[in-house]
């Protein structure tokens, strides 16, 4: 018997299809990217285990991608220090070491900010050019930190071919689907493990072991132990997926409603959904009294304009939808607010056409402008240049 020893790396792709992304300028005064250069420069400073730390000289570029996460990608160029790493001392307490015997480097590093308010850095390369010798490279990854890659990056190639596929053959559209764009695309190091198969004279696998190392990730909080299964949970107010149960909700309500007009969605204020056989939806709303009669038209249409002076109702709902026998069955209890003024709505009027607090949040990319931080670097505690010390 032989036996044969495997090592991988567990890994996923995060990929995001629908998010559109801006783009704005960084001032070199922002204060979340001088955090983010400090991380970055104390892990490097952290892993040089002689010798003296690295001082910070000017960042030279910068992007800001915002979205579920916020991260940082930049280049920064460092000189060597007067500072010992064991000094105890940061590098913002060191002055820069004589330029005839200093090192200097470059550094290319991606940094999330976390909600919690800290940076962590989840990519850093440096290039290191001694004194004297040879250029030094120093590599560092985050094992299990979510971090952002390129879109046009090769390891995509698989996945996206595989994303597509299943979306054609799972779909009920009649036409096939190819990929237009990739917007976004994460990655995360989730794991490493070692496999050990033994494998007997006719090349079957007689026994096999598995051990595998879970990368937390320096930013990772513990789940809580029990997870509610079947808990409602809150949902965007703008999101998709009500627009069916809305339709059902407000026909429900004008159904039920004894009142002389129909009566329209205006305000969708909180919405929550819980997995149950099938879906249910809990939905507070306001409905408006429109301008249609019920004795003049059928059904409410989009045409149905609000009264400027028309009754309010503040609603909750209840919507159960059986997706499998295709039917929804909605519960809608109202309390009048009153007869209040409103100003006149266009025609087409709906809510997931107004933004509301809970929806979904776009990704914004942001660029440095063409300036640099020069000069001695400012003192511990202390903020980035000012606009004097920048050019």
């Amino acid at each position: 018997m032989k036996l044969i020893t495997i090592l991988f790396l567990c890994s996923r792709l995060l990929l995001s299809l629908t998010q559109e992304s801006q783009s704005e300028e960084i001032d070199c005064n922002d204060k979340d990217l001088f955090k983010a250069v400090d991380a970055a420069l104390k892990k490097y400073n952290s892993q040089n285990q002689s010798n003296n730390q690295f001082v910070l000289y000017r960042i030279t570029e910068a992007t800001k991608m915002v979205g579920s996460d916020t991260f940082y990608s930049f280049k920064y160029e460092i000189k060597e220090g007067d500072c010992p790493v064991q000094s105890g001392k940061t590098w913002q307490d060191c002055d820069y070491k004589d330029a005839a015997e200093a090192a200097t480097g470059e550094c290319t590093a991606t940094v999330g900010k976390r909600a919690s308010m800290k940076f962590s850095v989840a990519t850093q390369t440096c290039q290191i050019t001694p004194a004297e010798g040879p250029v030094v490279t120093a590599q560092y990854n985050c094992l299990g930190c979510v971090h952002p890659i390129s879109t046009q990056s090769p390891e995509l190639e698989p996945i996206l071919r595989h994303g597509v596929q299943y979306f054609n053959n799972n779909t009920q559209h009649s036409s096939l689907f190819t990929l237009s764009e990739v917007k976004r695309a994460q990655r995360q190091d989730t794991g490493e493990c070692t496999d050990n198969a033994y494998i007997d004279t006719q090349l079957r696998i007689a026994s096999f072991s598995q051990n595998c190392d879970i990368y937390p990730g320096e930013d990772f909080v513990q789940p809580p132990s029990k997870i509610c299964v079947g808990c409602p949970r809150d949902i965007p107010t703008n999101s998709p997926e009500l627009e069916e149960t809305l339709t059902h909700t407000i026909t429900k309500l004008n159904a039920e409603n004894n009142a002389t007009f129909y009566f329209k969605i205006d305000n969708v204020k909180k919405a929550r959904v819980q997995v149950v056989a099938g879906k249910k939806y809990f939905i507070d709303f306001v409905a408006r009294e429109t301008t249609c009669s019920k004795e003049s038209n059928e059904e409410l249409t989009e045409s149905c304009e609000t009264k400027k002076l028309g009754q309010s109702l503040d609603c909750n709902a209840e919507v159960y939808v059986v997706p499998w026998e295709k039917k929804i069955y909605p519960t809608v209890n109202c309390q009048p607010l009153g007869m209040i003024s409103l100003m006149k709505r266009p025609p087409g009027f709906s809510p997931f056409r107004s933004r509301q607090v809970g929806e979904i949040k776009e990704e914004t990319t942001s660029h440095l402008r063409s300036c640099e931080y020069k000069g001695r670097p400012p003192k511990a505690g202390a903020e980035p240049a000012s606009e004097r010390e920048v050019s």
